[in-house]
């Protein structure tokens, strides 16, 4: 579920906020470039990124104005505006004190906050960030005004795409996999137009806080990337040096977006700082029951359709099967066309659940099979992995339109729930090892 989008009033700007979470402490969330707080939610990354901040704090989101869901409009704003809206957003939250996390050009913002109200900053810190990040003959790592020109005309000429920002420069573990960089397009799109993104960009070419470093006197930590291609890790050293007492941590890693590549590394560093504990490690196998559904003679059913009346179908299927999901407790995790992969903590709420989706999804004159399978699960972030999700991918094949077969780990696992099972025999699935033997769940 999105947490609830509120308005504080800055001046006579509105900012978008949200609170999330119940920790002993609030922190506030200084976004980079763009942001949108609701959008921001709809990406497993992102939204793991910020569950795991609001696990230890009362976390506050917001959206700089001029871009995501505050009020827009094409003025270049200063740093002193963007640190009324936070006070602004702080007074509208019932914060009086909060730790500060800016990230990448939420960073300069936040440093000049700590250094001007301490008596309201309980700590800082930065990711990915910089004082000034323009080249100078004294700042010899900053962007020259050709790289400047590249970014500029990459937004001027394909804001909204995966081509609006680099991405082999600002998330290059990703650039091969075609939805992720569309996601990270789209998250663009709903956080500004492109003349907001410009206008942030060119403020970003002018900011220069670095005779602020010296000032700061809160607990500072500086975390950075050793290969990011945005900012170079020079930058990280730079204000680590000139903070006093700030401690710089640096992380393997080329990406600059926070939540790709190996974001838990620098989750730890920051709860470890803000609450002197640091997590040990999540488990990164979990036994979960996998359940794939998809419409049976789609193809044929689009083409008879046509593409409007096909994709208001999927609309109604989608909001169908969501529904179903949330009351069974299961988990969305994927959505490929008209299939859907979901993940449950128990099977005989998985398989319930696929029965009432096969019932749901008759209303629309449409057939779904749905294959489930129970096994361990590698987790990759949010993302689940190994033999057990392609076996029950591999399960779903083999069904028919209204059908919910089962592998007999899941009829084992079940026993005493009321749901009867009918052999369906042994079958060999295209590319995992060994023989299956299947069943054929009925209602109970």
């Amino acid at each position: 579920m999105k947490p609830e989008t509120r308005y504080a009033r800055s001046g006579d700007v509105h900012i978008a906020y949200q609170v999330v979470g119940e920790g002993p402490f609030d922190l506030v969330f200084v976004p980079g470039f763009v942001s949108n707080v609701e959008a921001a939610w709809e990406s497993p990354a992102r939204a793991g990124f910020f569950r795991r901040l609001a696990s230890f704090s009362r976390l506050i989101l917001l959206d700089k104005r001029g871009t995501g869901l505050s009020d827009r409009t094409s003025q270049i704003f200063t740093l002193e505006q963007r640190m009324d809206d936070v006070r602004a957003v702080m007074d509208a939250a019932g914060s009086e004190r909060a730790a500060l996390f800016g990230v990448s050009e939420g960073g300069p913002m936040s440093v000049l906050f700590a250094a001007t109200y301490p008596q309201r900053i309980t700590a800082l810190a930065t990711y990915g960030s910089y004082a000034r990040r323009s080249w100078g003959p004294d700042h010899p790592f900053g962007w020259r005004d050709e790289e400047w020109s590249a970014v500029f005309a990459d937004i001027e000429r394909h804001w909204g795409t995966p081509k609006g920002l680099d991405l082999t420069i600002w998330a290059p573990s990703i650039v091969h996999d075609r939805s992720l960089t569309e996601s990270v397009a789209a998250y663009f799109r709903a956080a500004a137009s492109p003349g907001a993104a410009l206008a942030v960009m060119r403020m970003n070419r002018e900011i220069d806080v670095r005779h602020v470093l010296p000032t700061v006197r809160v607990p500072t930590l500086i975390v950075h990337r050793t290969g990011d291609r945005a900012i170079s890790v020079e930058h990280g050293r730079y204000m680590a040096q000139r903070i006093q007492g700030a401690r710089f941590v640096e992380l393997p890693g080329a990406d600059h977006i926070a939540w790709v590549g190996d974001a838990d590394a620098i989750l730890d560093e920051i709860e470890a700082f803000l609450t002197g504990v640091r997590r040990g490690p999540e488990p990164d196998r979990v036994l979960s029951t996998i359940m794939f559904t998809d419409i049976v003679g789609s193809t044929e059913r689009a083409a008879d359709l046509g593409d409007r009346k096909w994709r208001d179908l999927l609309e109604s299927y989608y909001a169908l099967v969501r529904r179903e999901l949330a009351h069974f407790r299961g988990r969305e995790i994927d959505t490929a066309g008209d299939g859907f992969l979901a993940m449950f903590d128990g099977p005989a709420r998985a398989v319930r659940c696929a029965h009432a989706i096969s019932r749901d999804v008759a209303s629309l004159g449409i057939g779904v099979r749905a294959g489930l399978h129970t096994g361990e699960v590698e987790m990759a972030g949010e993302k689940p992995g190994g033999i057990a999700v392609h076996i029950g991918a591999r399960v779903a094949t083999q069904a028919a339109a209204g059908e919910v077969l089962v592998s007999s780990t899941v009829k084992d696992l079940v026993a005493g729930s009321g749901i009867q099972f009918e052999d369906r025999g042994v079958h060999a699935l295209k590319g995992v090892p060994g023989e299956w033997r299947l069943f054929l769940a009925a209602e109970a």
